[in-house]
């Protein structure tokens, strides 16, 4: 049965805080940032700098995550794990589940698009709060489709998996606006992926990969609540699709360092043969330890 919003919200991340024991704790509270839809540590539509946990140099930590985009057309959910080993070195594993409509289910080629992504992140300069310069992470995800059928049936020149890469630079200004904590992000991406590779990667005339922008900028109104927006640049690979890009204002609220939740309204625009696909983006991210 597939999940609504409603447990998104309230049951899973109840489940997942009564499982906690400790978290790390070598950060300020809300610099581990959230975590993206692709699993790595970051915003919600855009991978940052950071890395997904609260360790110190000396400290491991773990983080859980479960995401659910519905825009009016399609759903996507998206559930993960994200280890950070003393603040150095990100692993991330992400399973999206991409709901088909009925218009697509018809045609005989299933009713929903499943997709791995396994990241990997290393810090290469900086700290986001301390040093004068931005933290720079350097970031690989790599995609693999359960069923290339979709993507293959579309134009799509591969359509079982793809690799992106991308470098990241993130910065919190202290007291920046009016007194309020202000962070930024850029983000360019060398990436061959259709809508983050559910619909698989380049096509026969785009065979490389494309360089792209993506960005985040958010205020936090206090240590506990954080308020932005995000812009994500996307290739337009395929003939018979228009891509556009991705923007997303959103909410985060962070009340300890074992949890927090977000809530943000996406505008994705084209999806495949949907126009103007707008909605709500609920995500969740718990640290074991």
């Amino acid at each position: 049965m597939k999940k609504t919003i409603l447990q998104q919200l309230f049951l899973w991340p109840f489940i997942l805080v009564t499982s906690l024991v400790y978290a790390a704790d070598g950060k300020l509270l809300a610099t581990a940032g959230l975590t993206q839809v692709e699993g790595s540590g970051g915003g919600g539509i855009v991978p940052w700098a950071t890395l997904s946990g609260y360790d110190s140099q000396e400290q491991v930590s773990v983080s859980a995550f479960n995401t659910h985009v519905s825009v009016d057309d399609y759903q996507l959910n998206v559930i993960g794990l994200a280890t950070s080993f003393y603040d150095r070195v990100e692993f991330s594993i992400a399973r999206q589940t991409f709901d088909l409509p009925n218009s697509v289910i018809g045609l005989g080629l299933g009713d929903e698009i499943n997709q791995t992504i396994y990241g990997l992140k290393t810090r290469l300069y900086g700290d986001v709060i301390y040093s004068q310069f931005p933290q720079l992470s350097f970031g690989i995800q790599y995609k693999k489709l359960s069923d290339g059928a979709i993507a293959g049936a579309i134009g799509a020149a591969e359509n079982q998996q793809g690799v992106d890469y991308y470098l990241a630079a993130t910065k919190v200004h202290l007291g920046a606006v009016n007194g309020y904590n202000l962070v930024w992000n850029l983000t360019a991406r060398a990436t061959k992926a259709n809508q983050m590779g559910l619909l698989g990667f380049g096509s026969q005339p785009k065979q490389d990969h494309q360089l792209v922008f993506e960005a985040s900028l958010g205020v936090l109104l206090s240590r506990n609540l954080a308020i932005g927006v995000e812009y994500r640049q996307k290739p337009d690979n395929l003939a018979a699709f228009k891509e556009d890009n991705w923007k997303d204002i959103f909410i985060t609220y962070i009340p300890n360092k074992h949890f927090n939740i977000t809530l943000a309204y996406a505008d994705l625009g084209n999806i495949a043969v949907a126009d103007k696909q707008q909605g709500i983006y609920v995500s969740t991210t718990g640290y074991l330890w």
